[in-house]
Order: structure tokens, then sequence, then C-alpha cells
């Protein structure tokens, strides 16, 4: 049940927990885990103990939730944030992240890209049929 200064919270414009990772495409379960490294800062609460979140926190976690889907890590989440809220910051540092991560990036790839010639190799020396001979298995037993 709401208490009365929950319902004023919300009428403030600040939302609970729920509505917050609904807005921001976040989960409530993720939005308690960057509370709890400190990627976002600890929510303003309710006398009745409910977390609210205003249009800066939702803001900084639809910023989080995309470059998630970036594959930056949560250090340099940490980082684009801390750069993100600084106005006086420069471009270059957010540059300098930015290329650091796409050379990780491009590194991953190449190992992908030779994880797939390998295999594609063992399958074209495999028959596929019902002899016991694999050459992918005794690959994998080397």
């Amino acid at each position: 049940m709401q208490t009365l200064e929950h319902a004023q919270a919300l009428e403030r414009g600040l939302r609970d927990i729920g509505r917050a990772a609904k807005e921001s495409g976040v989960s409530v379960k993720m939005i308690r885990h960057y509370e709890s490294i400190g990627i976002l800062p600890k929510a303003a609460r309710t006398l009745a103990n409910y977390r609210v979140y205003g249009p800066n926190e939702i803001h900084a976690l639809r910023f989080i939730r995309r470059a998630r889907t970036l594959g930056f890590s949560m250090e340099e989440i940490r980082e684009l944030l801390g750069l993100w809220r600084n106005r006086s910051r420069s471009s270059a540092q957010v540059h300098k992240i930015a290329g650091r991560h796409v050379a990780e990036l491009r590194r991953k790839l190449a190992e992908l890209q030779a994880m797939v010639g390998t295999l594609e190799h063992l399958m074209q020396h495999c028959h596929g049929d019902d002899r016991p001979q694999c050459p992918i298995l005794d690959d994998l037993a080397k």
C-alpha cells in the first residue's frame, strides 16, 4: 500500500523503481545492482523506504543501457558517465575511451573469425555420417 508521502513523490514527477525500470528499459534488478556498485547514485527514499528516481536518474539509466548495448564495460561506463556529467570535459577523453573500446571489439572480432575458420575447416574434414571417426572431436581432445 502506498503511503501518502509516496503518492506525493509520484505526483512531483518522481518514479518508483518499477516505473523507472519501465521508462529506462533497465530491469529493477539491474537498477539495484548499478546502485550497489556505485554506477548510479543511491536513490532517494520515501518515508516508507521506497526508492524514487527523478528525470536525471532515468536519463542516466538510459545512458547506461545504451552503453551496455555497445559493449562498454562497467568501468568504461563509469568513466563515460563521469565525463557526461562533467560539462567542462574534453571530447578527446571520450574519444580515447571509445577508441580503446573499438580496438578491443576488433580484437574480439578477430578471435571469433579465427574460431569460425577453425570450426569450418574441421567440419569440412568431418564426414558427418555414421562413422565414429571425427576430426572435430580429435581436435578438441588434443
